[in-house]
């Protein structure tokens, strides 16, 4: 039988550490993450560019000599979380620690007693997930009080999804909805559609990966799973007008979320108090199935 390689399935996160703690961070993150090593922080770069690298780990021993290097790289990448990793006290470690802490590495966990390796693993598994979001979501739980709860779920989908889910039919699939029913349900309510909301929380994610100055157009487009930077170009153009870099320019993601709200949310909050996407709403009948017209993709 096939070994089955689980690393492609675990959290990445990419390291600078000295020999001996990449054999523990590996040990302690065995089934949580998979931590990819690096010698340098050009290394790193490439990681962080290429692949959706949820977190950073910095060695306060090895980065030592990598501080300059290590600060412009936490600078242009503010939105991937950085720990800065203590497992032992040398002379120059006090000044490390305070030139990581400049550097912008706000999290600091010391692993010199074994409750420190735990600590290290909540840790990148809390600074990976889904936290970003999660203080938009909060916002927007202000203003879908007192939605049905398969609504909300709709609108906590957008954000928290994989990027890969890009279309309706992947959106409905995770929310284990018939495309044709999720979009018929908006369309009664007269509500913009399903794939408007999706794709403008698309341009939300990507906002706050532009906020991270060493991503390219090309980059967020691979992280964002489009097919191309083109097409990431005409995603933005054809809901916004603007062009990739444009966007860039004008919208980060407290911006570009607050656009989100005020287009798709306030303007339809007692008609959201009544929708119910995923589940038969009370009246609901096999005749109420023919509504007739069919609604614009974007509407």
């Amino acid at each position: 039988m096939a070994h089955h390689d689980t690393r492609c399935e675990l959290i990445p996160i990419v390291t600078l550490l000295t020999p001996n703690e990449r054999l523990q961070v590996d040990a302690i993150g065995e089934g949580y993450y998979h931590a990819v090593h690096h010698d340098d922080v050009s290394g790193v770069i490439r990681d962080l560019k290429s692949r959706r690298i949820h977190a950073m780990l910095f060695s306060v021993t090895y980065t030592g000599r990598q501080i300059a290097k290590v600060a412009s790289l936490v600078r242009e990448f503010p939105r991937i979380p950085a720990v800065a990793l203590l497992s032992e006290l040398e002379d120059k470690a006090p000044q490390a620690v305070l030139a990581l802490g400049r550097s912008g590495v706000c999290r600091l966990v010391d692993v010199r007693h074994a409750s420190g390796w735990r600590e290290l693993r909540g840790a990148l598994m809390a600074d990976s997930g889904d936290a970003g979001y999660r203080s938009l979501l909060g916002q927007l739980s202000v203003d879908l009080a007192g939605v049905p709860s398969d609504c909300w779920r709709f609108f906590e989908a957008l954000f928290i999804s994989p990027p890969r889910v890009g279309t309706v039919q992947q959106l409905s699939q995770q929310l284990n909805v018939l495309p044709s029913t999720l979009m018929s349900r908006f369309f009664r309510a007269d509500i913009p559609a399903p794939k408007r909301y999706l794709a403008m929380a698309r341009l939300v994610r990507a906002a706050r990966l532009f906020e991270n100055t060493g991503f390219s157009v090309a980059n967020i487009a691979n992280h964002m799973d489009y097919s191309s930077p083109q097409s990431f170009g005409r995603h933005v153009r054809i809901m916004l007008g603007l062009t990739a870099n444009e966007f860039r320019a004008r919208y980060d993601c407290l911006r570009m979320f607050d656009r989100f709200r005020q287009d798709l949310i306030v303007p339809y909050r007692e008609s959201l108090q009544l929708l119910r996407p995923l589940t038969n709403p009370v009246g609901w009948t096999e005749r109420s199935r023919g509504t007739g017209r069919q609604e614009s993709p974007l509407r």
